[in-house]
This record gives C-alpha cells, sequence and structure tokens, in this order.
C-alpha cells in the first residue's frame, strides 16, 4: 500500500508546473480575447509589486476560511503552522489542485479570465508519538498580465503600448515540529525561487506609418532565489473531557533573497518587406538583494471531540520591509503598502464519525469568512478584500484517506481612483492519502 501511494505522489511531482487554461483581455479594446496557449490567467494586479500572492494552504484549510494559526489534525497535513506536524499519526500523502474565474470590472466594462493548477504537494510523517516532518512544495506568488492602451505620435501616428508580463514565485521545504505536552514547536525551512519577465513594447498601429517605422520594448528579467524559513507554536489543552482549545501563532522575520536582474532595450525598424532588429541597450546582468518582510499570525481554535472546530485567526504582514537594492532599476516595491493584515473565522462539523450505515454522517462540513487587504497601495488606495468559503472532506469507507472540496467566492480591489475590481470565484480539489506505515507506537 506504502509502495503504490508513493508511485502516486512522485507522478504528481513530475508535473507541478500544472495545467492552465485561460481567457485573456486587453483594457484598450474593451472586448475579451482569446489566448489558449499562453496558459495563464490575466490579472492586472499582478504587473506590481511581486505579482498576485497564491495561497498554498490545505483544501481543508481552505474551506474554512484559512484558520491556520491552531489548526492540527492527526490525518491532514497544516503546512502554514509547521508546530501542527507533531500532532500526525498517519503518513499523509496529499495534493491540491484550484480551478479559479476572474471577472474584472475596469472603467465600467466587465472581463473574465479563469485558470487551473495544482496548489499544493506534502507528504507529512509522524517520528513518534511527539514529532513529525513534512516535506512539500507550494506557490508563493504568480505574474501574468497582458495590457494595452494608445498614444498618439507625431512621427509614427497612433501606436499602442503594450505591457505583458510573465513569471512565478515558488516554495520548496521541509519542515519538523516536536510536541511536549501540549506545547509543540515547529519550523519549515526551504528554498523560495522564482522568476519574473516585464516586457513594454510600442508598436505603431497605422498601417501607413508603420512601414519604414520604430518599434521598441523594453524588458525586464527577474531571477530570484534563497533560503526562507518560517517558525510556528501551538499548545493544546482540554477544558473538559468533551472540549478542547488551541492557541497558535506563526513568525517569519524579514529575510533576503538573491535577486538577479537583467534590463535590455530592443528597437526594430521595418523596411516594409524586411524587419530589422536590434538591442539598443544592454548593461549586462546585476546582483543584489530582495528583502522580504516579516510576517506573523495568532490565532485559537475550540474543538469538540470528533464532532466541531470553531476557530478564529488574525494574520499580517509588514511590506513596508520589502525592497530591493536595485529598487533604481526595478521598481520593483513600487505600489506595495505597508501593512496587509486579514482577520478570518471559520469552522468544521461531522455529525456522526462513527455511524458506518449512514455514510453523509461521517462527512465533514466547513465553512468559512475573512476581511482584510491587499499588500498593494495603487494611487494611494491600499485595496480591500473580502471573501466566503465553504467545504466539505468525502472520506473512504474503512479508511482515513479523503477527498476534500472547498469553494471560495471573494472580491478585491476597488473602482475608486480609476482602479479595477476583482470578482474571483475558486474551486478547490484535494485528495489526502494516509498510510500506517512508520506507525508511533513502534517506537515506544
Amino acid at each position: 500500500m506504502f509502495h503504490s501511494h508513493a508511485k502516486y505522489l512522485l507522478i504528481l511531482l513530475l508535473i507541478t508546473g500544472g495545467v492552465r487554461l485561460s481567457a485573456q483581455t486587453t483594457t484598450s479594446s474593451g472586448t475579451n480575447t482569446s489566448d489558449p496557449l499562453t496558459g495563464r490567467e490575466n490579472d492586472p494586479y499582478s504587473k506590481f509589486g511581486i505579482g498576485d500572492l497564491q495561497n498554498g494552504n490545505s483544501t481543508v484549510l481552505k474551506g474554512m476560511g484559512n484558520i491556520t494559526s491552531a489548526f492540527e489534525n492527526p490525518f491532514e497535513v497544516n503546512s502554514d503552522n509547521p508546530a501542527s506536524y507533531s500532532f500526525l499519526k498517519r503518513v499523509t500523502y496529499e495534493a491540491g489542485f484550484t480551478a479559479s474565474s476572474r471577472s474584472i470590472d475596469a472603467a465600467g466594462e466587465s472581463y473574465t479570465t479563469g485558470t487551473a493548477t495544482i496548489s499544493y504537494l506534502t507528504l507529512g510523517i509522524p517520528i513518534n508519538k511527539n514529532a513529525g516532518i513534512c516535506l512539500g512544495f507550494r506557490p508563493y506568488s504568480h505574474t501574468y498580465y497582458n495590457l494595452a492602451d494608445t498614444l498618439q505620435n507625431s512621427a509614427i501616428g497612433q501606436a499602442e503600448r503594450l505591457y505583458t508580463g510573465t513569471g512565478s514565485m515558488n516554495y520548496a521545504y521541509i519542515g519538523g515540529a516536536y510536541r511536549f505536552k501540549g506545547l509543540s514547536i515547529g519550523v519549515n525551512v526551504g528554498y523560495m525561487f522564482g522568476n519574473f519577465n516585464d516586457i513594454t513594447a510600442i508598436v505603431p498601429v497605422d498601417t501607413q506609418a508603420y512601414n519604414r517605422a520604430y518599434t521598441t520594448e523594453y524588458t525586464n528579467y527577474n531571477r530570484i532565489g534563497g533560503i526562507y524559513w518560517k517558525a510556528g507554536l501551538m499548545y493544546e489543552t482540554k477544558i473538559d473531557s468533551d472540549y478542547t482549545i488551541c492557541i497558535g501563532g506563526t513568525l517569519t522575520l524579514m529575510q533576503s533573497l538573491s535577486q538577479r536582474y537583467t534590463p535590455l532595450q530592443i528597437s526594430s525598424y521595418n523596411f516594409g518587406d524586411t524587419l530589422v532588429e536590434d538591442t539598443t541597450n544592454n548593461p549586462g546582468q546585476q546582483q543584489g538583494k530582495l528583502k522580504m518582510p516579516m510576517s506573523y499570525s495568532i490565532g485559537a481554535i475550540l474543538s469538540k471531540n470528533n464532532k466541531w472546530d470553531v476557530g478564529l485567526d488574525y494574520s499580517a504582514t509588514r511590506w513596508s520591509q520589502f525592497n530591493s537594492t536595485l529598487i533604481s532599476d526595478t521598481s520593483i516595491s513600487n505600489s506595495v503598502a505597508k501593512q496587509q493584515f486579514k482577520i478570518s473565522l471559520g469552522g468544521e462539523y461531522t455529525p456522526d464519525i462513527n455511524n458506518t450505515r449512514n455514510y453523509f454522517s461521517r462527512v465533514t462540513y466547513r465553512f468559512g469568512l475573512y476581511y482584510g487587504n491587499d499588500y498593494l497601495n495603487i494611487s494611494g488606495t491600499q485595496l480591500p478584500m473580502y471573501g466566503l468559503t465553504a467545504g466539505a472532506s468525502l472520506p473512504f469507507r474503512r479508511s482515513d484517506s479523503r477527498v476534500h472540496l472547498a469553494l471560495e467566492v471573494g472580491r478585491m480591489g476597488s473602482t475608486s481612483n480609476g482602479l479595477i475590481e476583482e470578482t474571483y470565484v475558486r474551486f478547490s480539489l484535494g485528495l489526502s492519502f494516509c498510510n500506517s506505515w512508520f506507525i508511533p507506537r513502534k517506537y515506544e
């Protein structure tokens, strides 16, 4: 059984790039265009900072509004707080997939884009009754935008200014935790890495002026990588024979990642029947540091044994600490807010986990909601965000393995100050396979 599950995990690791399906938008024409070859979700806000921050939490936690600080489960991996690993009782393989649709309201016009991709991979292993480890991979941010506007130039006539960008940051890590009585301490240590390409091009659209006209393209390449860690703490205690309370928190101090930046300027001249391209500016690769900000969270969960959990979470990140030593060239921290915060409320309910005759009595149902602000501050406006979540876990018969479902409906941004508002719907599917290999009692 263990070897078959390991085989499935290796297959998933080979396809961590995921499969994306999307429709693209252009802000200048006011119409939707389709570009199935790009396989990306067009998100104008991902042009700023380090892109759109991704939710790499498990599908279970997504269905509960992401109350991650104090959540522990003997058959589920909570990679957002590494202190939870000491509560694992079975070897657990997990994979998550997310499909999303994003509707964008800009200047009174609406556009829709969508995508589907793998959202996390984890392997949790209990070492003994008081310790556990985890290996995992989760996305941190992604960038894809495809925008355009027009300008009038006396030399070339009407021209189109195109803005395109692609990239992502990912986190591969190993974590461990140890528990002494009710107190558990854990840490994730891994490698944060990614690439970003930003291109601005000016292209004549007047066909008469296009012949024998210059076009210009400005390209910025960013490569980022470095060691990144996150620590967690949990304290669990029984109130009485039925009720348990768990208090937890996480902390990530400001850390520096290596950054390699290459700017290029490419000019093209159209002779009518011949296109000549020339790199007019190539100063070479520049090296620096990208400073990631401090973040922290705190939360509490009240549980009734095998029946229900309800919890509250608060998280914040000091984005005022985020900057690049190459800021004069890359402007990578422009439009980043001073601080991001989020308040989450969520819970889960299982009617009767021991009822083998009624399958739906063993299903776990979840709900959640959250409110806060995004880490971007554009045109003096920090972008608000809020949403509702729901989910369920469907157990396999005679097994601790489960299929997890989660649905999130939310909104981010504002139409004030010429900005755009995004309404998103995200559906998540998670799979967790539990195995009795390495059972803790073998070491007691």
